[in-house]
């Protein structure tokens, strides 16, 4: 049997779950999750965990926030004036948006507080701060030569090929 090692194109069901057992994601109900090992599209707990497994193998894996998204940080979070958002704002708590200063680069933001005058935006990743644990099955393993190309010229997720 064939182990996973850095380069191959892995196919894996999971299920990521908070420390609480409540369920923050899943693939079972759809394709499994596939990437190229060591090409850094996924948090490196999970690239990790799947290294050594075979084809059929299930496993579960538990990941700090060092592993995972990162410790959440409070300087990720700030103020901005309401009137950035428009004359009549249509803002919920949790709303998830894209951000894009001055300089031009979008960034995801959560929407954590608001009131008449500012509006308090969380730039950490949702995830960010928690303990997860991830139980996999490795669906398939190819060599990563296998992979299509894909000609689209971005990693919307659209076209199957980039995650």
């Amino acid at each position: 049997m064939t182990n996973v090692k850095n380069g191959d194109w892995v196919f894996v069901h999971y299920t990521g779950r908070f420390e609480d057992g409540k369920v923050f994601d899943s693939s079972l109900n759809g394709s499994p999750l596939d990437f190229v090992v060591g090409e850094g599209g996924l948090i490196e707990g999970f690239e990790k965990g799947v290294m050594g497994m075979t084809k059929g193998e299930k496993k579960t894996i538990k990941l700090t926030p060092e592993e995972g998204y990162g410790p959440y940080d409070e300087k990720a979070v700030f103020d901005v004036p309401v009137s950035n958002f428009g004359e009549k704002p249509d803002l919920e708590k949790g709303m998830q948006i894209v951000v894009t200063p001055q300089d031009g680069n979008e960034f995801l933001a959560t929407i954590a507080d608001f009131n008449d005058e500012t509006v308090k935006l969380d730039t950490n990743h949702p995830l960010a701060g928690k303990n997860l644990t991830f139980e996999l099955e490795v669906v398939d393993i190819k060599d990563a030569s296998e992979r299509p190309q894909h000609s689209c010229g971005g990693c919307c997720g659209h076209c199957g090929g980039c995650h």
